[in-house]
């Protein structure tokens, strides 16, 4: 049994019931809040180990609940939806969600997605910061700086980023990258990593510094100076 306290913030209690049934049975210790003032009150009194966030939710929306969780702590946060675009993806990642589930969902799907995050949240990074060419990532405090340089990212540009300061110099393919920064494929037409490499580019680049990021044309992406 796994013991890990999750926290589900949904308020269809059709589905609530349905995750605090099936992931207790699996051993986790749940605790469901209906609305998003309630669950931010419940992550406060019980820090959870991972939070099921309906992105719907009365009064104060999902989105607007991660924020102010992101303003405290990094618990990893699988936000519900049935807003299921691209662009909608991008905003509830750029706002801090880990992992991304459109309704309706498989129960055994979404139970893989809360082993894997909990399997991540486990794992103690080797090295405190990690540097490469003038650029350097702090992984205790998530702050990035090239030469010196400030550098505010998005929760998911530095995972990212982390990821491509951990394999520097070798090709990345496309696969690799959704399997380990996103977890699962978001469908084979999806520009998703492309938008995101953009937005590195942008702010490692922001006062005209050399490129990092490197297109591998057909294959997918590289940190290395050309």
């Amino acid at each position: 049994m796994s013991g890990e306290r999750l926290l589900v913030i949904e308020d269809d209690k059709k589905i609530a019931d349905l995750l605090f049934r099936g992931l207790a049975y699996e051993g986790y210790t749940v605790s469901v809040a209906d609305n998003g003032e309630r669950g931010l009150a419940a992550a406060r009194d019980a820090v959870p180990d991972l939070i099921i966030l309906d992105w719907m939710l009365p009064g104060m929306d999902g989105l607007e609940v991660l924020r102010r969780i992101r303003t405290v702590d990094e618990t990893p946060v699988l936000m519900l939806t049935a807003k299921e675009s691209v662009q909608n993806r991008v905003e509830g990642l750029e706002t801090g969600a880990d992992d991304y589930l459109v309704k309706p969902f498989a129960f055994e799907e979404l139970l893989a997605r809360v082993r894997v995050l909990l399997r991540r949240r486990a794992q103690e990074p080797d090295e405190e910061v990690l540097r490469y060419e003038g650029l350097e990532l702090n992984l205790l405090t998530r702050q990035a700086w090239r030469n010196e340089r400030p550098i505010e990212l998005t929760a998911k540009e530095f995972d990212l980023l982390e990821y491509f300061m951990r394999h520097p110099r070798q090709v990345l393919t496309r696969e690799q990258i959704y399997d380990r920064v996103w977890g699962y494929d978001f469908g084979g037409e999806s520009n998703i990593i492309e938008v995101y490499v953009r937005y590195l580019r942008s702010k490692l680049e922001a006062e005209g510094e050399v490129r990092l990021l490197q297109t591998i044309r057909g294959v997918g992406y590289t940190l290395r100076i050309e």
